[in-house]
């Protein structure tokens, strides 16, 4: 049975006003997911192998813990944010300089280091990904210049890709660089509130604040308050009525204006 829509559903449990981000606590790695509850089918292809025993083969409640809590005030900035995080974090651990993994000091100085060591030195994400939260969020705030938009219509203009049959489809690159300009809003809720000095700079607009932990994972964000449809219809007869030029009673029925 579906259910109706209503407009007293909290908007804070739609999809990608959130991003519950998790941190293992041997390794370092760091996950990133839309919903509280971490899934094995999702979750373990952010994880690529480095080696041996750097994937494992199920995700074990005990070794996460939750890093920060990501909310936007709308799902688009959400998803935005979170495939741009996915992106720079595969970056890191695939496009790397070979100095990061080359010895430095000792009879092996200039030479690789082991494939195990190499394994556990890209499998710590943990400082990179706060710093890809600050860098994301910094260019999020800075409005798309004209030649992005020129380029970014150019590619929906030639996209042959055919549109979903139901629903609105994927979100086109010229709609999302239009969410660019702010982001007022956003508020990031840390387990340790010193893990947020990994970056060097945040934007001014975001708030940081602590985050409750409860056992093997985050406590549910905050929603808005409920408001009853009552409240809502009532709410948009008086701004039609200010709008036509009625008088709005105490009582909240906008007067009828006689002819």
């Amino acid at each position: 049975m579906a259910v109706p829509p209503s407009t007293t559903l909290p908007q804070a449990f739609q999809h990608g006003h959130h991003i519950f981000v998790y941190c293992h606590i041997r390794s370092n790695q760091t996950i990133y997911s839309l919903t509280r509850a971490m899934k094995n089918t999702t979750s373990l292809k952010q994880l690529p192998f480095l080696g041996k025993k750097t994937v494992p083969p199920a995700l074990r409640k005990d070794l996460w813990t939750p890093l920060c809590l990501l909310s936007f005030p709308s799902p688009h900035l959400g998803l935005s944010v979170f495939r741009k995080l996915r992106e720079y974090r595969r970056l890191h651990e695939t496009s790397y300089p070979l100095s990061l993994v080359t010895q430095t000091s000792g009879p092996h100085a200039g030479q690789l280091l082991p494939k195990k060591k190499r394994g556990h030195l890209l499998m710590d994400q943990k400082a990179n990904s706060v710093a890809d939260m600050a860098a994301v969020l910094l260019q999020q705030a800075t409005p798309p210049s004209e030649q992005e938009l020129r380029v970014a219509r150019w590619k929906v203009r030639t996209d042959g890709r055919p549109l979903a049959k139901r629903g609105q489809g994927k979100q086109r690159s010229a709609d999302a660089l239009t969410i660019r300009g702010s982001v007022q809003g956003v508020r990031i809720r840390w387990a340790n509130i010193m893990d947020a000095e990994y970056a060097e700079t945040w934007p001014q607009e975001v708030v940081h604040d602590a985050l409750e932990v409860h056992r093997y994972g985050a406590a549910w964000p905050p929603a808005p308050p409920l408001v009853p449809r009552e409240q809502v219809l009532a709410e948009e007869v008086m701004a039609e009525a200010e709008e036509g030029g009625g008088e709005v009673p105490e009582g909240g029925r906008p007067a009828v204006v006689n002819a």
